[in-house]
């Protein structure tokens, strides 16, 4: 998933836990009081056995405006962070990354072709209409759809769902995507090829259902606070645009019984030092990110609130390879060798950032990929052949290479895009010009190739190697680096089909391989998570490498 600004990369842990088959998990965290009382009312939580605050409201900083609320119209974590709030999928994580259910109570396989999720009969959207396998049924199709122009729709082909690949082609129809309600609380859906982590695939966004009527009777503007339907524990209160999104408790969810605080408010605040200076001010309780330059000293005056998680996340620059000089490999190479990214990793982020030298966020469960040449140079011998490549191309000190880099509005990428660019003049005599854009302008240029290099980021949406290297795949919607390389399709297309896991691991390492020989983009580090949050929210999860938040879990304590 694409990233808006998130603070950057280190070890990963907790692999996904039972992808195929489920039993019954534990239910959330805080133990239900008796339904004429809530939580925030009681004085303890069984599980931490602390007096809870008498408000139970959460604000929380959200780095930009999200460009939707409509989880078929959104690609980035800002918008995700918010619909998860508001819609729920079949299946949820728990703080450490393990699948529990969602709206699907269990669920079963016994081929990991054909998957039978079985819904919990008490789920109902947010106006008490009854929530059904026909909503899932709808949704997916919904996603599908060419006419939807859903931008993550490439994400349903990625899960082999029968027909996925044919309907987005515009070669089949929706209703064929092979989805199907057996009855109202039992959905069906059949994969072209064995999937063990499919379960882990829906958790989400795309894969969150939309109530049909309300779609249907408001078109675009169904995400409207007056027109939202969800069936998540919250629902939209009030969204003033640049300024913040509020949300209260739904209490037709499902396990409302359960949930703690009251409201929880989105900022889209996109400067990390305004959103700490808000954070030290008591404004806030949760940043989105730590502003890279203060998180020593946060470290020393903040250090109860200071939380650094693992992150599955890498943060590149793509090359538009269809665009002269950077559809010339040489050129790519060049630049990508001309990165400190030792230095980037340990002085310009400086929270743990692993270096990368591979696109896959190297924790990923079960990925091995092979060291390229070029990650065992010195920095001095990555830069004398980079200048040796933009050499062979024709540039120099008589004929620099000049172009802009494309970033979206954040402190932080600017201090990395100055500090890349000054490695670049210094090293090559390269001629940058930055640019920067707000988060909705930024996707639209991107995925319009609307630029020469740009900043990225993406988030793994499951814990295997297939949620990074498919992106690079050339019929893959997300692809804004244009690569076409038939020989890295051939490695992803062999690695999605293998059964053997041996054979699809060998796969993934050579399409890394490809990547390091071709060099559409340019890996810089791997991510961490670092951000402010308040001692006195509760639950916070420290070891979910993909940073999937649920306010329903978290509770305010009493001071």
């Amino acid at each position: 998933m694409k990233t808006n600004q998130k603070v950057l990369g280190a070890a990963i842990c907790a692999a996904m836990l039972s992808l195929v088959g489920c039993e019954k998990a534990s239910e959330p965290k805080v133990t239900a009081e008796p339904k004429d009382k809530t939580p925030a009312q009681t004085e303890t939580t069984t599980k931490e056995n602390v007096k809870l605050a008498e408000v139970q409201e959460l604000v929380r900083g959200n780095g930009t405006e999200p460009a939707s609320l409509d989880p078929h119209k959104t690609e980035g974590v800002p918008e995700s962070n918010v619909i998860r709030e508001l819609l729920e999928g079949l299946v949820n994580q728990d703080g450490d990354g393990n699948l529990v259910p969602g709206v699907a109570e269990s669920w079963e396989t016994e081929d990991n072709l054909t998957f039978v999720f079985h819904l919990r009969k008490d789920a109902k959207w947010s106006n008490g209409d009854a929530l059904t396998a026909h909503d899932f049924e709808y949704s997916f199709k919904r996603a599908v759809d060419p006419k939807t122009a859903a931008p993550y729709s490439w994400y349903l082909e990625m899960t082999t769902m029968v027909n996925a690949a044919a309907i987005i082609n515009g070669e089949k129809d929706a209703s064929e995507l092979a989805v199907k309600a057996l009855d109202d609380y039992t959905l069906e859906i059949k994969l072209e090829q064995a999937l063990p982590y499919f379960v882990a695939m829906t958790s989400h966004t795309t894969l969150k259902p939309v109530h049909r009527a309300t779609v249907e009777k408001f078109g675009d503007k169904w995400t409207l606070p007056a027109n939202f339907v969800g069936n998540g524990a919250y629902k939209v209160a009030e969204w003033v645009v640049n300024e913040k999104i509020v949300m209260e408790r739904n209490e037709n969810y499902w396990d409302n019984d359960s949930t703690v605080i009251n409201k929880v408010t989105y900022l889209p605040i996109e400067n990390q030092v305004t959103d700490m200076n808000r954070f030290l001010a008591g404004e806030i309780d949760m940043t989105y990110e730590m502003a890279n330059e203060h998180f020593k000293r946060m470290q020393k005056e903040q250090p109860d609130s200071l939380k650094v998680t693992p992150y599955l996340c890498s943060y590149y620059y793509g090359f538009n390879n269809k665009k002269a000089p950077f559809d010339d490999v040489r050129v790519r190479k060049a630049l990508s060798y001309a990165i400190d990214r030792e230095a980037v990793a340990k002085f310009i982020v400086g929270k743990g950032e692993l270096p990368a030298y591979n696109f896959a966020h190297q924790k990923v469960a079960g990925l091995q990929v092979d060291t390229p040449d070029y990650a065992t140079w010195s920095q001095n011998e990555r830069n004398a052949k980079a200048a040796e490549l933009l050499a062979e191309v024709g540039y120099g000190k008589d004929k620099p290479l000049e172009f802009t880099l494309l970033y979206n509005t954040s402190e932080n990428h600017k201090k990395i895009a100055i500090a890349v660019a000054s490695m670049w003049q210094k090293t090559l005599g390269v001629k940058v010009n930055l640019e920067n854009q707000e988060w909705k302008t930024f996707l639209d240029n991107r995925r319009n190739g609307n630029y020469d290099v740009t900043r990225a980021g993406w988030c793994g949406d499951y814990n295997e190697a297939s949620t990074f290297l498919s992106l690079m795949q050339s019929n893959n919607g997300n692809n804004d680096q244009f690569y076409n390389s038939p020989a890295y399709d051939g490695f992803m297309n062999a690695a999605m089909t293998a059964v053997d896991d041996a054979v699809r691991g060998d796969n993934y390492r050579q399409a890394e391989a490809q990547l390091a020989q071709d060099m559409p983009l340019a890996p810089i580090y791997h991510y961490v998570n670092a951000r402010l949050v308040k001692p006195t929210v509760g639950g916070y999860p420290m070891n979910n490498a993909e940073d999937k938040i649920y306010t329903k879990d978290l509770y305010i304590i009493a001071k």
